[in-house]
């Protein structure tokens, strides 16, 4: 189990918490993402890149029925469930959307069962919270029969090429599911139909929508009737007719009502005055158990969170609590959804009103962490409860207990690597990762820094995991866990190789730790070492186009930034050793690497450290005799010189002429730093009069360079196109076309595959390139 030892009180001033993780349990597991088989530890994950013939086949399915739990009817949406009906056959994409409390979720769940399935089955998701890519993997688990694999994006648009499904998602009314994720959500499944239910239309002319409006007064008369489970006296029908108009039909407003009806002297029912709309939610909460006050105060705490009837029980000592969950719901203080319940929105701030004091942290993150330890807990519960335990998580830092949320995050981090839903998991990883730093545990910090790692390489953001992996190796060092260091020294071969290479002639400078200027480079070497500092490699003067260093009061030299590969010191020894690649490598020949969405300093940072790990990893005969972790160490502090490289040659661009602006820097050309619609940034470097160049990769590390020529505003060039299952094969070319925008900050870029009809290319298309300088 899940725990913590030393001392419960605050941490030290100055220093860092003593509470310390120790997870025992079973928290191991395999499975295989892409090309990646890991191997999940509650320790760490390794990973490696598995043969073509070991890779998985996923198995299709035959039809599929993955249907929601049926719910009452909707009353007076016979209209609106022939126009779905309608949407459906004209459009492959269609929105449901209307204000909360209309009867989004109960159209769809009826529809789902009631309305005709595609030609291959229906599917119904609960998307509340949820990213578009633990959407798109359940709706592949789904239709295939592949258990613990989970396929990188091509290949699932591949697998999921002509199977024609229908698939229902509630996005709920929290609005997470943005324009573009439900387009990610849609091309992953390009042939299903679609239909999404959220609060407001947000794809105008992209798909067929329908609104929903609040019922009719004969409807909403209908609906208190059921409810009530007796006809309304003649006398109350007026009263019903005032409600209806007053809480414009909203079907939830009037669950309230028929709830807080009261039995009359003559055996019927007196409804409230419709002068109480506004006060339903006020007057029924007056009226609860304490059974039910409690478990509103825990959906309360974890806002928005669905949780299981179990957790209900156990966290607020409530007996019977699925009948309390359900009768809550009957009155529309909860909402049903397939994984238990969740709060009415409405509900919250007026709970939080009565009981400001949320809901003890400590008992949160001890429940859910020892819970999914427990040997019948599966990783897909885990998965189904992320929000609740982000909530928990983030909770316990509010009170100011990091510790709290370092055990919670640690626990369940190897259940959510395994269920295969990787958004919940980088969530949980995120904050895992940023509690162990304020709690100072370093154990904790070094293994989620090696999770996220893992992540991001699972994910294809190959440079970003390089730059964790680095940073790991040196946090595991620091710790003296020689199996940590080794599991991410492994995993490091798999991220790229170096976006720029030093010139072997001009790439070794050593700073002894004095004033005096240090010497210049030995042009028969290509290494550097500094014995006097840990500190990173100095950084560019742009003005100048010299090097300035911190820790000196003298520049160190420049070296050549055609060609740059650096390695750093370990920090253990003060010294290392990286040859980089033969004279003459592509100065600029980068592969396009995913930016970090954080901040554009942290993209530089990430992608810098990647590509020196890279090299490090792929640096030869040298690199091997001076240690592979040594070279692989040195990653961290040879991703500054890359990253001041890189500034140094932009600068020098704007002083040779232009303003630094993107539209004025572009001047009708195409060379620069451009960032795609997915997020990668890469360098297109001037090779001769109207031809660039730039490096493209495959998922597997396979790159190449592209050739673009052109002139005026328009450019053209051939892509390879690799096979995403079969490590290192090309399949053919694509045909790319480049029009620059007239200011020459972005481009239209269109990419065409040259087929036989044997492959299709999946990443071909139309996208836009942003220039970042």
């Amino acid at each position: 189990m899940a725990e913590t030892d030393g001392d419960d009180g605050d941490a030290p001033e100055g220093g860092g918490s003593d509470h310390r993780v120790h997870v025992g349990g079973d928290a191991t597991g395999t499975f295989i993402a892409g090309n990646h088989n890991v191997v999940i530890d509650a320790h760490g994950s390794t990973v490696n890149v598995l043969p073509p013939q070991r890779r998985p086949a996923p198995v299709r399915r035959g039809r599929v029925a993955l249907l929601p739990r049926r719910q009452p009817e909707p009353v007076g949406r016979e209209a609106d469930l022939a126009r779905l009906r309608h949407a459906l056959l004209a459009h492959g994409l269609v929105q449901v959307w209307g204000p909360p409390g209309v009867g989004k979720s109960t159209l769809l769940r009826h529809a789902a069962h009631h309305l005709e399935p595609g030609p291959d089955g229906v599917l119904f998701l609960d998307a509340a919270h949820r990213e578009p890519g633990d959407l798109a993997q359940e709706v592949f688990e789904a239709c295939y029969d592949a258990p613990g694999y989970a396929p990188t994006g091509p290949e699932l648009r591949r697998l999921m090429a002509g199977i024609r499904v229908t698939v229902y998602v509630d996005g709920g009314d929290d609005g997470d599911l943005t324009p573009e994720g439900l387009r990610l959500l849609a091309d992953a499944a390009p042939d299903a139909t679609f239909v999404f239910a959220c609060r407001e239309r947000s794809l105008p002319g992209e798909s067929g929508h329908l609104e929903l409006r609040g019922l009719d007064p004969a409807s909403g008369l209908r609906l208190l009737e059921r409810e009530l489970e007796q006809p309304l006296p003649e006398g109350e029908r007026a009263a019903a007719d005032e409600l209806c108009t007053l809480s414009l039909g909203l079907p939830l407003f009037l669950l309230r009502a028929a709830g807080l009806a009261a039995p009359n002297a003559s055996g019927g029912v007196t409804l409230p005055r419709p002068a109480a709309v506004t006060g339903l939610l006020p007057l029924l909460l007056d009226r609860l158990d304490a059974a039910s006050v409690r478990t509103l105060r825990l959906f309360a705490t974890l806002n928005g969170a669905g949780l299981d009837p179990v957790h209900v029980g156990a966290l607020c000592g409530v007996q019977g609590a699925a009948s309390v969950c359900g009768r809550l719901a009957r009155l529309g203080l909860l909402a049903a959804t397939e994984r238990g319940y969740r709060s009415a929105a409405d509900v919250v701030p007026e709970i939080l009103r009565r009981s400001p004091e949320t809901y003890p942290a400590d008992r949160l993150c001890d429940h859910f962490a020892r819970w999914a330890e427990l040997p019948a807990t599966t990783p897909a519960q885990v998965a189904d409860h992320g929000r609740a335990l982000e909530l928990a998580a983030a909770l316990a830092e509010r009170q100011g207990r990091p510790d709290l949320a370092v055990r919670l995050a640690r626990a369940v981090s190897p259940y959510l690597a395994q269920s295969l839903r990787f958004g919940v998991w980088g969530r949980l990883l995120d904050q895992g990762h940023d509690a162990a730093r304020r709690a100072g545990d370093t154990a904790a910090t070094a293994y989620f820094t090696h999770e996220k790692a893992i992540r991001c390489l699972l994910i294809g953001r190959r440079v970003v995991a390089a730059a964790l992996l680095a940073e790991a190796v040196v946090l595991w060092r620091q710790l003296g866990d020689d199996a940590g260091v080794q599991a991410a020294l492994d995993a490091q071969q798999y991220t790229p190789p170096p976006s720029a290479q030093p010139d072997p002639g001009a790439a070794t400078w050593t700073d002894p730790g004095t004033t005096a200027p240090p010497p210049q480079p030995d042009p028969s070497t290509a290494t550097w070492t500094d014995p006097g500092t840990t500190a990173p490699p100095p950084q560019p003067d742009p003005t100048t186009a010299t090097w300035t260093d911190p820790g000196t009061t003298a520049p160190p030299p420049q070296p050549d930034p055609t060609t740059a590969t650096w390695s750093a010191p370990d920090p253990a020894t003060a010294s290392a050793v990286n040859p980089g690649p033969p004279p003459g490598a592509d100065a600029w020949a980068a592969p396009p690497f995913p930016a970090d969405p954080a901040t554009p300093a942290a993209a530089a940072a990430h992608s810098s450290a990647a590509a020196s790990a890279g090299g490090a990893a792929a640096g030869g005969g040298t690199a091997a005799a001076a240690g592979a972790g040594a070279g692989l160490v040195a990653t961290v502090i040879g991703a500054i010189a890359a990253i001041v490289i890189g500034v140094g040659l932009y600068q020098q661009a704007s002083d040779d002429g232009s303003s630094g602006d993107p539209a004025s820097s572009a001047s009708g050309e195409l060379a620069g730093v451009w960032q795609d619609g997915m997020g990668n940034v890469f360098q297109i470097a001037e090779a001769g009069d109207g031809a660039y160049r730039f490096n493209v990769q495959g998922t597997c590390g396979d790159s190449s360079v592209v050739e673009i020529t052109g002139g005026s505003g328009s450019y053209r060039g051939t892509m390879p196109v690799w096979d995403d299952t079969t490590c290192g094969t090309t399949l053919g070319e694509a045909d790319m076309t480049i029009s620059l925008a007239a200011d020459g900050a972005s481009a239209d870029v269109l990419t065409t595959e040259r087929s036989d009809g044997s492959w299709e290319c999946f990443s071909c298309g139309s996208d836009t390139w942003t220039r970042l300088s």
